[in-house]
């Protein structure tokens, strides 16, 4: 992302820094529900029914958040990081690809292909790109709803690799800091950034990772 100079991104972006995790952990308080110990579901919202002004937010604090990593192109994964990763696209002035799960009838030369498994699903998914969108050229910033495993980060990560590509770092919205997904990538050297960290769910409480505890709406 190029600015004119440093004090215009700071500008521009300062206002929201803040008020973006407090927007997204009172959605999550307020339309989340917790359905066990280790799933959350925010489809009121994100995943399912999408929230633009949030998402507006949320581009605007990723782009803040990675203004000083080089990026060409954003990565995500369809379908929930979609809308995250297009605002930040649009406030990075950059192109956004996501990896499909299901096969396409278009989507068949030069294809990269990489393997994700679902703990919420027991299941394998081979998720793929067009090399032709992602070169090595490129700088990619990596962008997804969730971290919990690191299974789909892994994957994206792989896919940037595979075409010769440099992951500038890797933005998600809400990280399950409970499981081992956030140290597994940073172990890696990656650059992650959440904008809202989970330390438990238990008890049907979001214990958010600075220790505000709140008990989430039935």
């Amino acid at each position: 992302m190029m600015w004119s100079n440093d004090s215009q991104a700071f500008l521009f972006f300062s206002s929201f820094e803040g008020e973006t995790m407090e927007l997204l952990k009172s959605k999550i308080l307020t339309e989340g529900k917790v359905l066990k110990d280790d799933i959350l579901k925010v489809d009121a919202f994100l995943n399912h029914q999408i929230d633009p002004v949030l998402m507006d937010a949320i581009g605007k604090e990723f782009a803040s958040r990675f203004a000083e990593q080089p990026v060409t192109k954003i990565l995500t994964i369809e379908s929930s990081g979609i809308a995250p990763a297009v605002m930040t696209g649009l406030y990075m002035n950059v192109p956004v690809v996501f990896a499909r799960k299901q096969k396409s009838l278009t989507l068949t030369d030069g294809l990269l292909t990489a393997q994700v498994y679902s703990f919420t699903k027991q299941v394998n998914n081979q998720i793929a790109i067009s090399s032709t969108f992602i070169s090595e050229q490129d700088h990619v910033l990596i962008l997804d709803d969730f971290l919990a495993n690191g299974q789909a980060a892994l994957g994206l990560i792989d896919l940037v690799q595979q075409a010769g590509a440099t992951v500038s770092g890797i933005g998600i919205v809400i990280e399950k800091a409970f499981q081992d997904g956030g140290e597994k990538l940073r172990d890696k050297g990656f650059k992650v950034e959440s904008l809202a960290r989970i330390k438990s769910l238990k008890n049907k409480t979001v214990d958010f990772l600075d220790d505000t505890r709140e008990v989430i709406n039935e």
